[in-house]
């Protein structure tokens, strides 16, 4: 159990003096990017049968490259601003955010139906209830993880107030927990069990077990979801929390929504969020949704395995099915996993020169 001083061990004094994790397409960029999208979207066609190297980014590719990066290398977390946005229908902007997506990894699918991009919109959801998610509700969410190297968060409509995100450093959060509360600190090493919400696979169990950080080749990693802890409570087989870890869970998320610690802005139409899911812990606050449809507020969301990631602990295993780097790995694989889903892992693995497990799937 060490401090850890990296680029990701930030505080929000550092990101607002310094604005390296903030990159900006160009006009003329956008403009190229928007044409190329509408030149190439079919209403009918599945995303799974559209190819990487059919996209024209242009120039715009090397920005968005920097910002991968920088979410995944360095500070945690990125955004690219300045997408096409204001020509550009709903479907056409998904297929925008699928399109980075192709080029930046391999997508991840994201729950119960096996989805690979997730609208981030409002359907009524219960956040607390033992299948809920956050992404289709519109509550106040804790700080937590995604199951994912990367996720990255498009924007097409904000909300009419409310909806603000929030990221914190849980590189900074165990420093300050071992500097406050060491006793704490070592507790956080221990496992906590997470409830997998009801949307597990044939070949999981309905929960699994992770240290809230833990570290691996020199590097500390960090995993946090309130929620899935607490469900996992009501789950048979799963060990009653102790009141150290209890109090542990408390700590950490006061520390974690201190102003210092946690960055707090709103995506804008056209901005891409990029977040580092080892590294970052991030939340959203409640939010009020306009009364058209067309102007409610919605983001399309990837969970993507990048071709550069880096070696995981090996108590992660459970949690991402792979903990090589390089590897396609991360999602909620859910119970609608099959052949076509399973091609698209394989091509996208091919072209991005990664290493797939091929662990069996839904005929």
């Amino acid at each position: 159990m060490n401090n850890h001083k990296t680029d990701a061990s930030w505080e929000t004094s550092h990101l607002k003096s310094n604005n390296d994790w903030i990159f900006t397409i160009t006009k003329a960029e956008k403009k190229h990017l928007g044409d190329s999208i509408k030149s190439l979207y079919e209403e009918d066609k599945s995303l799974f049968d559209y190819s990487p190297d059919e996209f024209d980014f242009g120039s715009s590719w090397d920005t968005i490259a920097k910002a991968l990066n920088q979410a995944l290398h360095g500070k945690g977390l990125a955004i690219v601003k300045g997408l096409p946005r204001e020509d550009l229908s709903h479907e056409e902007f998904r297929l925008l955010s699928w399109a980075i997506g192709l080029r930046a990894g391999v997508a991840r699918p994201q729950g119960l139906t096996s989805q690979y991009i997730s609208a981030v919109r409002n359907i009524g959801t219960n956040y607390r209830a033992a299948n809920g998610r956050g992404y289709s509700s519109n509550a106040k969410l804790d700080f937590h993880v995604d199951v994912a190297d990367l996720t990255t968060l498009t924007c097409f409509n904000k909300a009419k107030s409310g909806g603000q995100s929030m990221v914190s450093s849980g590189i900074t959060a165990q420093n300050y927990l071992i500097k406050e509360r060491p006793d704490l600190a070592e507790t956080a090493y221990q496992y906590f069990y997470f409830s997998r919400q009801n949307e597990e696979s044939s070949d999981e169990t309905s929960f699994y077990g992770l240290p809230l950080f833990e570290e691996e080749n020199g590097s500390l990693f960090c995993n946090w979801n309130r929620n899935r802890v607490q469900s996992a409570q009501n789950l048979e087989g799963v060990p009653k929390l102790s009141p150290a870890q209890r109090e542990t869970m408390d700590v950490l998320d006061e520390i974690l929504r201190r102003p210092e610690l946690m960055y707090t802005m709103y995506l804008e139409p056209g901005d891409m969020q990029i977040l580092n899911n080892y590294k970052m812990f991030h939340s959203r606050t409640s939010y009020t949704d306009f009364k058209s449809e067309s102007q409610k507020r919605c983001l399309y969301r990837l969970w993507l395995a990048p071709p550069d990631s880096i070696k995981l602990p090996e108590s992660w295993r459970d949690f991402y099915r792979s903990v090589e780097p390089a590897a396609v790995r991360g999602g909620i694989r859910g119970q609608s996993y099959d052949k076509v889903h399973a091609e698209f892992d394989k091509k996208q693995a091919k072209f991005l020169n990664m290493k797939i497990d091929t662990r069996p799937y839904k005929d």
